[in-house]
């Protein structure tokens, strides 16, 4: 497949929760949020030189992997490793930069007022990550004990709703099993330690979901 063949099957999916188009990068700071989200995810890539319509612009290769490591390096906690290639279509210059998932999240970057914040890659979106998902990833990162005696009465009804349902806020879940928002949110983390659940996001609304692994409810009931 030809450079120009590949970044056009690339183009043709348009952007998503693994990818974003750049037509160019002039702020570190604020590419370095696309680098915390995508990394914060299961990873995902920019295509700079290119349009949000698909169109191919064209940059100057070096100067756009200049900025980007600036980003990874500088406005990034911790810092992040991107790697690089560039592809020539129609004599102009494509940049393809690959963010990993982060093995140590969650990964912040600063806010337009400064701030060091956590964000998240949904569908063409860099959205900030909800407080609940923060204690998620930083459970998953210190490689929480999986251990569970038994499920609380709560937790099942959780269970049984979002395998009918398929997802549900922690506000929702609080009135349904009529428990405080910190109970409610401690039954989420001791469900998502055991990876029974996880953490989505609908509408940029913070939800949980099931993590598509029945098999372990059941073997744990």
């Amino acid at each position: 497949m030809s450079d120009k063949q590949y970044i056009l099957s690339l183009i043709a999916q348009g952007e998503h929760d693994h990818q974003d188009f750049k037509f160019q990068i002039n702020d570190a700071r604020k590419i370095a949020r696309s680098l915390s989200a995508f990394a914060n995810n299961d990873g995902g890539h920019l295509l700079v030189g290119v349009k949000d319509n698909g169109v191919i612009a064209g940059v100057k290769s070096d100067e756009e992997i200049y900025m980007i490591e600036q980003a990874a390096q500088l406005y990034c906690r911790p810092e992040q490793r991107v790697t690089f290639k560039v592809y020539q279509v129609d004599g102009r210059q494509v940049v393809l930069a690959d963010i990993a998932a982060a093995k140590v999240k969650p990964v912040k970057a600063p806010d337009e007022h400064g701030q060091w914040k956590a964000y998240y890659r949904v569908a063409d979106e860099n959205i900030l990550t909800s407080s609940l998902h923060l204690r998620v990833m930083r459970r998953h990162t210190r490689e929480a004990d999986n251990a569970v005696v038994a499920f609380s009465p709560a937790d099942h009804l959780l269970l049984d709703y979002l395998r009918r349902h398929g997802a549900i806020s922690i506000t929702g879940y609080t009135k349904l099993a009529h428990i405080s928002r910190t109970a409610a949110e401690q039954s989420v983390l001791g469900l998502c330690d055991m990876h029974i659940v996880t953490i989505d996001y609908h509408d940029g609304q913070c939800v949980v979901v099931l993590n598509n692994q029945d098999d372990n409810i059941h073997s744990l009931q």
